[in-house]
């Protein structure tokens, strides 16, 4: 069975959302817990301006304190030229760098229109200049919650710009959960075809209930990694009231029943979900901390009116 690499962005894209600030000691313990867990990449934080995202202010501590597990990489993301200097100081593993590919979305996230952060983010690949491996996060492949439909062709053509860069990989992200299997289907088929050389990373959103079923069509297209978030953490601040990421361990699960390869210690990553709540100081959207495993068994109920 097909190898499946998952990517944890909890600690940068889960928490960024998140409206009370995690200690850092308690990112820095989470993330060596998940470094256990058997994980491709560990999205670490995000080397933007604190006045911008004061949750990941500590992003030189946390990255400077963290342990790293031999096997894992550790990624950041990095908005800038700055963050990218900030990054390689702290020998980020890979660097994460992200734009939409629609123009009211880029407009509304990241205050620039395309062509502009576009620029910057090439600007970024050259100050680098082959030192550390390169991704690129491609926001809103398969809808934006303001324009609506997002083509095909036109997500192929920005992807097609950064390969031209020499990228390592693509990340191609449902950022609000508009995706559906049959989409997924059509998208991964392309990306395969146009983009053979790159890591292809496919990001989904349960915002509408749909994110594990768009991740089983793109395995069963071919993809074999995967980013998702602890708990279903995260989401987007333009899909008001959307749930966040998929959740890591709800995915994991599914793929191991179907006896699929993930390289996840699943009751170490449970037992790390199941201590989320505390963390964060509220309930978290994943399913399988409360539920348990599909082979957990429990005792038959004892008959209604039964006596000992």
């Amino acid at each position: 069975m097909t190898r499946i690499h998952f990517n944890e962005v909890v600690t940068r894209d889960g928490f960024q959302m998140e409206p009370r600030f995690v200690a850092t000691d308690a990112k820095v313990a989470l993330i060596d817990a998940l470094s256990a867990c058997g994980f491709a990449k560990i999205e670490v934080t995000s080397f933007t301006s604190p006045k911008a995202i004061p949750m990941l202010r500590d992003a030189e501590e946390v990255m400077g304190r963290i342990r790293r597990a031999p096997g894992v990489e550790y990624t950041v993301l990095v908005p800038n030229l700055r963050g990218a200097e900030r990054a390689l100081e702290a020998r980020a593993d890979e660097l994460n760098l992200v734009m939409s590919t629609s123009e009211t979305h880029n407009l509304a996230n990241l205050r620039m229109p395309r062509e502009q952060s576009f620029a910057a983010l090439q600007g970024v690949i050259r100050l680098v200049d082959g030192r550390t491996p390169i991704n690129v996060s491609l926001s809103t492949c398969f809808g934006c919650p303001m324009e609506g439909e997002v083509s095909q062709e036109e997500v192929l053509r920005w992807a097609g710009r950064f390969a031209d860069e020499g990228v390592r990989g693509l990340t191609i992200c449902d950022t609000t959960g508009m995706a559906n299997p049959a989409q997924v289907g059509r998208m991964v088929e392309a990306l395969q075809r146009h983009f053979a050389g790159l890591q292809l990373t496919l990001h989904f959103h349960n915002t509408r209930g749909m994110g594990l079923a768009n991740l089983l069509a793109a395995v069963q297209g071919g993809i074999v990694r995967f980013d998702g978030s602890l708990g279903g953490l995260g989401g987007c601040p333009y899909a008001p009231g959307a749930s966040g990421n998929i959740s890591s361990e709800d995915a994991v699960h599914m793929l191991a029943a179907m006896g699929f390869d993930t390289g996840i210690d699943l009751a170490a990553l449970l037992a790390v979900a199941r201590s989320l709540p505390g963390i964060v100081g509220h309930e978290v959207p994943g399913q399988l901390a409360k539920a348990g495993l599909v082979t957990d068994l429990h005792p038959a109920p004892v008959a209604q009116g039964a006596t000992a």
